[in-house]
């Protein structure tokens, strides 16, 4: 096969066959994607697209702020080890959510890849996926705060308890689980039923990941596009979502973790 062959194989894949939907079924199903996403990541880009707009309207650049993603939620230790286990909790429910309506429309986890029948493929491809994605994303980053078009993301900001690396963990699975399960595996899967092509939808599916970033600035809002364009695109490829939530969890454990770890001690991480 020619590299012009594989980039059309690419990107242009056919559409698995879906059962088709009457009248009634497909407004039900659109109403069901809006009141999902009007709760959940939907309503993060509204809110995100408003904290850009505050930023810009700000006496000080874009790349003079800061935007901190895990920060202190209470004063009292024991309340923000709660408060922090809470949020996470919540993000699984979204992805609780997503999966839970893909049951009750006949599908489920082996539908959209999360069923355990390849661990060591997932496992490799989830570890691919995050090198694919980690290195170039933090030279676009870099490359957007020095053009003055993103903001100094400060993963955490966590103060140093003994709860403090396991809930960033947490955090990490939690925000990868939410993600991927409710943008990529319930979003596609569900406009698929709806006849949507696949290239339509993974444009959706990218323009809604990175709305919901856009509070890091321009470049944040980019990086993360791009990324959804990716993983989207392996999805609709491999029918594989696990590796896509590994991926996804590798990346926010470094950015959590490390910034924790190395505050201060590179130049793109205040202290």
């Amino acid at each position: 096969m020619t590299a012009r062959e594989v980039w059309r194989d690419w990107t242009r894949p056919p559409r698995p066959a879906a059962a088709p939907l009457d009248a009634r079924e497909r407004r039900l199903l659109r109403t069901e994607l809006v009141v999902v996403f009007a709760v959940t990541l939907g309503l993060s880009g509204v809110r995100s697209l408003i904290s850009l707009i505050d930023a810009l309207a700000a006496p000080a650049a874009l790349d003079q702020q800061q935007t901190t993603i895990d920060e202190t939620l209470a004063r009292n230790p024991w309340a923000d080890l709660a408060a922090q286990l809470a949020s996470s909790f919540g993000l699984v429910a979204w992805g609780a959510l997503g999966l839970y309506l893909l049951v009750r429309a006949g599908a489920g986890p082996r539908t959209i890849g999360l069923d355990g029948t390849r661990p060591r493929r997932d496992a490799l491809g989830a570890v691919g996926l995050a090198t694919l994605i980690g290195i170039p994303g933090l030279g676009l980053y870099l490359a957007a705060r020095a053009l003055g078009l993103n903001t100094t993301v400060i993963p955490s900001q966590l103060s140093a308890h003994w709860w403090t690396l396991p809930v960033l963990v947490i955090s990490a699975i939690a925000n990868a689980w939410a993600e991927e399960v409710l943008v990529v595996g319930y979003l596609l899967y569900s406009l698929r039923r709806l006849g949507v092509s696949e290239n339509r939808a993974l444009a959706v599916s990218a323009v809604l990941r990175g709305s919901y970033h856009l509070y890091q600035g321009f470049g944040g809002g980019l990086g993360n596009l791009l990324m959804g364009l990716v993983f989207g695109r392996v999805w609709q490829r491999t029918g594989r979502l696990w590796p896509l939530v590994g991926a996804h969890a590798i990346l926010d454990v470094v950015a959590f973790v490390g910034s924790s770890l190395l505050a201060g001690a590179l130049p793109f991480l205040p202290g």
